[in-house]
């Protein structure tokens, strides 16, 4: 959970080091990463812009944000946002990296960066693009617009729109339906998706293969027509 409720969860160095933690520990040992900012209406009110201020072009290059969250997208198991209130600016951004989004209705998604003389520059210049189309992602980076939850949710940028004291609980709900399905093929659906186009469909081919050696397949099918031959009684 991100923990900085007096600063709105503002993302700062500490915060950056705590989350590469918690990618090591699930590169290591690949499970499902739930990321939320607790139900108090901010998941996260954007990088700490006094730690921004201070940054200068070594900063930007080291791409302290960016790199953080291309680890978080590129973990193994599915990645899920939690978002209750804001998530602005690099708060965005973080929950952009994530690969499903769950919102309550007093969620806000926008990108600030220009007002404040910078630019989106920790993924969400192309991600949006990929998430919500050219259009509307120029809307949110160059006009300013910003995502409340129902647009959001109308748009496929989150999966559901629940009340702030149920947040949690769908996101488990969420998690566990994940957790009911392969593994193996949870992650090899990852990285199928993740691709880039031209690895298709050699890639697809690739990873079914695998799949189709893998144990856990005839389990699960023994399974599924064993029920079958049972209903059939």
């Amino acid at each position: 959970m991100l923990d900085r409720p007096a600063e709105r969860n503002a993302i700062d160095a500490t915060m950056v080091e705590e989350l590469h933690g918690v990618c090591a520990e699930l590169e290591r040992e690949p499970g499902v990463l739930l990321l939320t900012g607790g139900t108090d209406g901010v998941f996260a009110g954007g990088a700490d812009i006094a730690q921004l201020r201070e940054r200068r072009r070594k900063d930007a290059l080291a791409g302290i944000n960016l790199r953080l969250f291309e680890r978080i997208r590129a973990l193994p198991m599915p990645t899920v946002a939690a978002v209750d209130g804001h998530a602005l600016g690099g708060g965005a951004e973080l929950s952009y990296a994530c690969d499903i989004r769950l919102a309550t209705p007093r969620a806000r998604f926008g990108q600030p960066e220009p007002q404040l003389g910078i630019l989106a520059g920790a993924g969400a210049a192309y991600r949006l693009v990929r998430l919500l189309g050219e259009s509307v992602a120029k809307q949110v980076l160059l006009a300013g617009r910003t995502l409340d939850a129902q647009r959001a949710l109308d748009l496929g940028l989150v999966i559901d729109v629940v009340p702030p004291e149920e947040l949690l609980a769908a996101a488990h709900v969420t998690v566990d339906r994940m957790l009911r399905g392969s593994a193996v093929a949870l992650r090899l659906t990852k990285l199928a998706v993740d691709a880039p186009e031209a690895a298709h469909p050699q890639l697809d081919l690739v990873a079914q293969a695998v799949l189709f050696e893998d144990e856990e397949k005839f389990t699960r099918m023994d399974a599924f027509l064993n029920r079958g031959s049972r209903g059939g009684h």
